[in-house]
């Protein structure tokens, strides 16, 4: 399901990209970051789609556990990992322009992370200096504003 929403989301965007007219004197117009994020997501959802990286172990390769021994189970909701990720977009979408890019960013990384077992202590600094990165990427290097809601950026 996420490799599906994956490749729609990057087929989205490339197709809404294709419509930015271009910028009379400029060789690198509006058009060109979505387009080169939507080939991205297309590949990535792609890759997922066709079980790169999976493990292909036949059943008679798994060892059955002992006797008496406890069958590990799945974590709670498992499954449900799949809708975390247009969940999270749609967060973004909603609470970003009031909440402000850092503690948006910074919710929704610490929610992956989690999400994917990691643990407080690697999810916490990674929730706090990812955004500050990316932020720093956006707004310094490609002059992108991002909004400051609650929390407007030092810089």
């Amino acid at each position: 399901m996420t490799g599906a929403f994956l490749v729609a989301l990057g087929g989205f965007s490339v197709y809404g990209a294709s419509l930015q007219p271009g910028v009379p004197g400029q060789d690198v117009g509006p058009s060109v970051f979505p387009t080169i994020i939507g080939l991205g997501l297309v590949g990535c959802g792609a890759l997922i789609l066709l079980r790169v990286g999976h493990s292909f172990e036949a059943p008679e390769d798994v060892i059955p556990p002992a006797a008496g021994e406890a069958v590990p189970q799945p974590p709670r909701f498992a499954e449900l990992r799949a809708f975390i990720p247009p969940l999270l977009l749609v967060f973004y979408t909603l609470v970003a322009d009031w909440l402000g890019f850092l503690p948006t960013a910074a919710t929704m990384v610490l929610v992956v992370a989690l999400a994917l077992g990691a643990s407080w202590r690697l999810a916490l600094p990674l929730a706090v200096l990812a955004p500050l990165g990316i932020a720093t990427i956006f707004m310094k290097l490609l002059r992108v504003p991002l909004p400051d809601g609650l929390l407007p950026l030092p810089w």
